[in-house]
């Protein structure tokens, strides 16, 4: 049977992207940030892991206003990188298992979330940009993925709790697949940021703790906010977090942090955090400072 072997929680900052493309990953603003990912790297790459879950949103890439699902799965063997205006990027297309994908999104279904299935549709940095720093990608990704949009642009969004609810169904559904693959679950998006209006540039960097701690020990206190307490606590485009908690939903009640980055050094902390399964422990963590870039 399909297992998941742990759960990660990323910023998809689309910089991240443009500064990996131009291998800036030793230049002083940069290296506090990719540095962060290379225990996860290591992770990943000792675990064996198949298969990369992503739940992320898309930026009005390939699903726009005019039809914009809540929950959204990608179904076919490849999907593009999409090209969001500075060129297309050096990586393969990302690969996916049908099979699995297809058991995914019928048993979601079968649970009650009424999902949008999506098929050739190019993906774009809130899976793309932290994709290269979890995994190496030459000459092909170690394996394959499973895309899920979630709406966090377009009111009416899910609620926290729907989200946490999506992890637990979709734990159920990786679960009950026959294959022997190891499956890790990746929600992906910022904390604290805003990048329009008058709070252009805003960050709170306790509530971002507050997050994360709230996120590992309990989890349900963030189910029971509203998408105003995000917004009020940690901007506009924060409401990203509930993402994290879809990723949170798909594991067990305790889970254990093996690792921790978090690094302020443009309009939003890109962060990642690491989790297995099992009784809470001291992990490893770092913060760095602010920088100017």
């Amino acid at each position: 049977m399909a297992k998941i072997i742990g759960c990660i929680g990323t910023s998809h900052v689309p910089t991240i992207g443009v500064a990996y493309d131009k291998g800036k990953q030793q230049d002083p603003a940069w290296k506090p940030l990719f540095d962060g990912y290379l225990p996860v790297a290591k992770w990943l790459e000792e675990q064996k892991a198949d298969v990369l879950v992503m739940l992320y949103n898309d930026h009005c890439t390939s699903l726009f206003f005019d039809l914009y699902p809540t929950f959204a799965i990608g179904v076919g063997k490849e999907f593009q990188v999409a090209d969001e205006g500075a060129g297309l990027r050096d990586l393969p297309t990302i690969k996916g298992n049908v099979d699995l994908q297809a058991h995914i999104a019928e048993s979601l279904v079968n649970d009650e979330f009424d999902m949008t299935i999506f098929q050739d549709k190019p993906i774009d940095h809130g899976c793309a940009s932290p994709l290269p720093l979890l995994w190496p990608h030459k000459p092909d990704w170690p394996g394959t993925v499973v895309p899920i949009a979630i709406n966090v642009l377009q009111f009416p969004l899910p609620t926290p709790r729907r989200c946490w609810r999506l992890g637990q169904a979709l734990r159920r559904a990786i679960e009950s697949y026959p294959e022997d693959l190891r499956v890790v679950v990746v929600g992906t998006g910022g904390l604290s940021h805003q990048v329009h209006g008058e709070r252009t540039g805003f960050n709170n960097e306790e509530w971002d703790m507050k997050f994360l701690d709230l996120l590992e020990h309990d989890p349900e206190q963030l189910t029971r906010m509203k998408h105003a307490d995000f917004v009020r606590l940690g901007g506009a485009e924060s409401v990203e977090q509930i993402m994290w908690l879809a990723m949170r939903g798909a594991m067990g009640p305790t889970v254990r942090k093996l690792h921790q980055n978090y690094y302020l050094a443009t309009t939003t902390a890109m962060t990642v955090v690491l989790f297995e399964d099992g009784v809470t422990t001291t992990a490893t963590s770092e913060k760095t400072d602010e920088v100017t870039a």
